[in-house]
């Protein structure tokens, strides 16, 4: 359950951000209105996950997982080119939500 909290809380994250671009600098009343709850709901649920997963394991896939699907977002929606610099840099993205997940000492499972 705290994983599905967890994915609940990065699409919030990135449907924030998304509106954010969209609100213009906060100026659209429904955009900014979209930036205060998504995010509001992000990180109360960011918050509750940590109570169990921890927080390198939360945050790696929080924020890497944010990255990536704001990048596919622009792209799709705002016509933001990826060019090969942003393919290797969500490859190295992945590969580091891996690495921690897999074999990091440092954070228990």
């Amino acid at each position: 359950m705290d994983y599905l909290y967890l994915f609940v809380a990065i699409i919030s994250e990135v449907i924030a951000t998304t509106s954010l671009k969209a609100s213009e600098g906060l100026s659209k009343f429904c955009p900014a209105v979209v930036v205060i709850i998504g995010y509001s709901l992000s990180f109360i649920l960011l918050s509750l996950v940590l109570r169990t997963i921890p927080m390198g394991i939360a945050y790696s896939y929080w924020a890497g997982l944010g990255i990536i699907f704001i990048t596919f977002v622009g792209y799709f929606f705002y016509n933001q080119k990826i060019d090969i610099y942003s393919i290797v840099g969500i490859i190295l993205i992945i590969t580091g939500i891996i690495l921690i997940n897999i074999f990091s000492q440092t954070v228990k499972h």
